[in-house]
């Protein structure tokens, strides 16, 4: 028997309802401002046609305040799942034009099956983030569905990448799932992020601000570097979205999507050699390094504006994804601080818990001195590092560039910290600190003594260089496994990763270590 028409229009009709969410005139006052509506930002997400929403027909349960007999269209937010580039992903996406997105009981419901279904297929998960917070209706019951959401955030951490585009307000406890997940991309313009706005903050503390001083884009990336991407729109977001999935396994069983060239090209790099400054005192251009290290200078570089000193990010060497991690000398020499710890410990995390080889440059010339970084910890944020680099099981290859000093070398991952290959330049320093300092210690009264005082510390150095700051000494010792021209790093990095891509690497039974947070 043939399906009632009345039903057919009935269902035409709930759909339409559904897709329309708080109107038209507010999807068109929308568009006015240069905005994506929730649907429109999956559509453009997702390939066309591939998209199956979930829970079209939600809607809120709430009784109080005025709710009762009031619709709430998908309250207020869309999911489902589809296919981004042939692959399967979850994503949400809060609806404003629907009581401001606000999350409610059955809308954390929507997010919170999808993240669990995420976690059963190995799936990422994308969100879509422009609500207004927790429903005030509701209560409690909102509450607890942030916290419902928040812990399936934490479930799905190291298990399936999560990546969070803040499209629009998230503010107060909406900020912490984001925070919760891998990345997050916030759009220029349209987007703030943030606990307390700029009228908690005065009538508490006194203090005056505005919301670019804490909210905005530019401050969650330089400043307090929450974020990892600014987007020009959302679709610019979305292209960030999918330029970080096509360097990411779909979850922590699976490699990353790697397209190994069928022959390794060995030919040199006689460019790399020319990036090397003839004085060893002007800066090293470590961008320029690794454009020429990765394929076709493609590098995706995370949190670009925070820590500018040290360069993390994902490429592709010979078809090999790789995390980069790499010092920058032309921001404060390269040295090492709270916030350039925090920033590739991090990093180096989540490329260990999805299985994406790490290649490290180094150029440091030690941590950053200051009573503001002793203060502030920089003993407890430097630990970070080397308890993450310790704590890698995945290919770990480090090329020592040029300066490798004292207790930075070791947080920039040499041998003994679990390198599985170290390589040096012929530039390489491998030593406790420079020349010049180790001199003024070590010779202190002989240069005292001498009739010439800066002759014979010119002299003092020169040889303290020539034996000890070299990466020949080292090599001598069997920290090195070998010492390259830098016109050979892209081969010999290529042969390197090709070789310790099936690595394997056991650890202690424990439930978790203890990092130094």
């Amino acid at each position: 028997m043939a399906i009632q028409k009345a039903l057919i229009e009935q269902l035409e009709t709930k759909r339409a309802a559904a897709r329309i969410g708080g109107g038209a005139d507010k999807h068109e006052a929308r568009r006015k401002k240069g905005l994506m509506s929730a649907r429109e930002r999956l559509a453009a997400f997702f390939q066309e046609g591939t998209f199956q929403e979930w829970g079209m027909h939600a809607d809120h349960d709430c009784h109080n305040f005025g709710m009762e007999g009031k619709s709430v269209p998908c309250d207020g937010v869309v999911t489902g799942v589809g296919l981004v580039d042939g692959r399967t992903c979850a994503a949400y996406a809060h609806d404003f034009t629907i009581n401001g997105g606000s999350l409610g009981r059955i809308h954390a419901l929507k997010i919170s099956n999808l993240l669990d279904y995420a976690l059963k297929t190995g799936i990422p998960v994308f969100g879509f983030n422009d609500s207004g917070g927790a429903r005030i209706q509701e209560g409690d019951d909102a509450l607890a569905g942030y916290g419902s959401v928040f812990f399936r955030n934490v479930q799905a951490s190291g298990v399936v990448p999560q990546v969070a585009v803040i499209a629009g307000p998230c503010a107060g406890g909406a900020a912490y799932s984001p925070a919760l997940m891998d990345f997050i991309i916030m759009v220029k313009g349209t987007s703030n992020m943030f606990i307390c706005g700029p009228e908690v903050i005065q009538a508490v503390t006194g203090q005056k601000c505005t919301m670019d001083e804490i909210g905005s884009p530019m401050a969650n990336a330089s400043v307090s570097g929450n974020i990892h991407f600014i987007a020009d729109n959302d679709a610019h977001a979305i292209e960030i979205c999918k330029k970080l999935l096509s360097f990411l396994p779909s979850n922590n069983v699976m490699d990353p999507p790697h397209h190994p060239v069928p022959h390794i090209d060995l030919s040199t790099d006689p460019e790399m050699d020319a990036l090397v400054p003839d004085d060893s005192k002007t800066p090293l251009d470590m961008p320029k390094v690794i454009s020429r290290l990765v394929d076709n200078g493609d590098f995706l570089e995370i949190q670009a504006l925070f820590a500018k000193n040290m360069v993390v990010g994902f490429g592709r060497i010979q078809g090999v994804v790789v995390g980069i991690i790499a010092n920058n000398p032309l921001v404060k020499a390269g040295c090492l601080d709270i916030d350039s710890s925090d920033k590739a410990a991090r990093f180096i995390r989540f490329c260990n818990a999805f299985n994406v080889p790490i290649v490290t440059l180094v150029d440091v010339p030690g941590f950053m001195p200051g009573v503001q970084q002793e203060r502030g910890g920089i003993i407890r944020h430097g630990a970070k590092m080397l308890f993450a680099y310790a704590a890698a099981t995945v290919p770990k290859i480090t090329v020592i560039l040029r300066k490798a000093y004292g207790g930075a070398f070791l947080a920039m991952c040499n041998r003994e910290m679990g390198a599985d290959m170290v390589y040096a330049w012929p530039t390489g320093e491998i030593a406790v600190m420079g020349a010049e300092g180790a001199t003024k210690i070590l010779f202190k009264r002989e240069i005292l003594a001498d009739k010439d005082p800066k002759a014979k510390e010119a002299e003092l150095v020169a040889e303290y260089r020539e034996k000890f700051c070299t990466p020949y000494e080292a090599a001598k010792k069997g920290m090195i496994t070998d010492v390259i021209l830098p016109s050979e790093t892209r081969s010999v990095v290529s042969l390197a990763l090709r070789s310790t891509l099936t690595k394997r690497e056991t650890r202690p039974a424990k439930k978790h270590g203890t990092m130094p947070l």
